[in-house]
């Protein structure tokens, strides 16, 4: 692996690499780990590469590994920039032949993510979305029980991702991480929605198997002199029937990262919260509350759940191991395809660049539909 950004200090570096080393089948090797050559040069050194391969910028990194032999250059790249510098690596690495790892959102627009996507069908590279929360087991766990069918039809979903860590004006004291995600430039055009909206609808999407089909948004910017939204509630109409509610906010004031689902269907609901990610709730009409756990031995989970479960039951397993499974997955999947072999179907399960697309499309839609006055808009890709 090769890593653009993430040097010291940064967070969402730091994360994906420990979600990387977790299973041993993946090691770093290069990295231009800043835009500022000086913290590029001392953060590879704080992590042990080979100065050869301590890079000043991504263009001199992928253009140095392509001229490397297949069997040391590096197999793929990480990139954990802010959203603005997503596009411009992803491409020229997939120009270059290499597979690819994207911190979400894809990129900046939809027509970015469209370039990505056309890219990555000519070349039949690998790339990787970390939407960390389809990673957990008991997600997979309800998605599977979904597509099973024994719970009927799905009718309602309610997600919900409130945090509370804007509700001061931040990005003007000195806080580094909200000023990037509250400037139009880097972000994007949308703050809260495009941060951790997409997660809530590629949640509610995963876990239903159906595709958002319709919404009616409204958008708000609630601490006075934010550039961008960081509060939102969002109607949902899915292709399969079912309507839904998504709300999202950055003003919830004490509140940390407590994401949610709740999907009804015609014979019951299944309820999650990534706060306590070990549990899935499974409610039926005429029986009570089935508490069903994680846990790599437990044989009642289906074999998309125990595939992504590495302890006993009880040991919890959280947001590191969630990043890690998408790791996982990926690395077993190209190691698979490097020598010529099938990855177990489990392996398989990862987010791309149609998840890409539909989080880029996502943001669009919700800020057309909010613009307009909170009419119901086609989503359209």
């Amino acid at each position: 692996m090769g890593m653009i950004g993430g040097g010291k200090d940064a967070f969402i570096g730091a994360i994906h690499r420990n979600a990387a080393n977790t299973d041993g089948l993946i090691e770093l090797v290069c990295g231009a780990l800043s835009v500022n050559p000086e913290v590029a040069r001392e953060s590879g050194k704080m992590l042990f590469l080979d100065e050869s391969r301590i890079y000043e910028n991504y263009e001199q990194m992928i253009d140095a590994e392509s001229a490397l032999p297949e069997d040391v250059r590096m197999d793929f790249v990480t990139i954990v920039t802010p959203n603005f510098a997503h596009f411009a690596p992803a491409m020229l690495a997939l120009e270059k032949g290499f597979n690819v790892v994207i911190e979400k959102p894809i990129a900046l627009t939809l027509d970015e993510a469209k370039q990505l996507k056309q890219k990555v069908e000519e070349t039949g590279l690998l790339l990787l979305l970390t939407h960390t929360y389809t990673g957990y087991p008991m997600v997979k766990e309800a998605r599977q029980i979904i597509a099973s069918g024994r719970l009927g039809q799905v009718r309602k979903v309610i997600v919900e991702y409130p945090q509370g860590w804007l509700s001061r004006l931040s990005e003007r004291e000195g806080n580094a991480q909200a000023a990037w995600r509250t400037d139009p430039k880097k972000s994007g055009k949308s703050g809260c929605m495009g941060d951790i909206g997409t997660h809530a609808a590629n949640l509610a999407e995963y876990v239903t198997g159906s595709s958002i089909s319709k919404i009616c948004a409204d958008l708000n910017i609630v601490v006075p002199g934010r550039a961008l939204d960081d509060d939102g509630n969002v109607l949902l109409r899915f292709e399969n029937g079912a309507n839904g509610v998504l709300v999202a906010s950055q003003i919830a004031a004490g509140e940390e990262n407590a994401l949610r689902i709740r999907v009804y269907c015609e014979e019951g609901g299944l309820e999650w919260a990534q706060q306590e990610p070990n549990t899935l709730l499974q409610k039926s009409l005429d029986a009570p509350i089935q508490i069903l756990r994680a846990g790599a031995g437990y044989k009642h989970l289906s074999s998309y759940t125990t595939h992504n479960c590495r302890t006993p039951g009880g040991h919890p397993e959280g947001y590191l191991e969630a990043f890690a499974n998408h790791y996982r997955n990926f690395a077993l999947t190209l190691s698979a395809r490097m020598e010529g072999t099938n990855p177990p179907i489990e392996a398989l399960d990862f987010p791309s660049v149609g998840e890409g697309i539909r989080g880029m499309a996502f943001i669009e839609n919700v800020v057309k539909s909010s613009a307009s006055d909170s009419k119901w808009t086609n989503f359209e890709v």
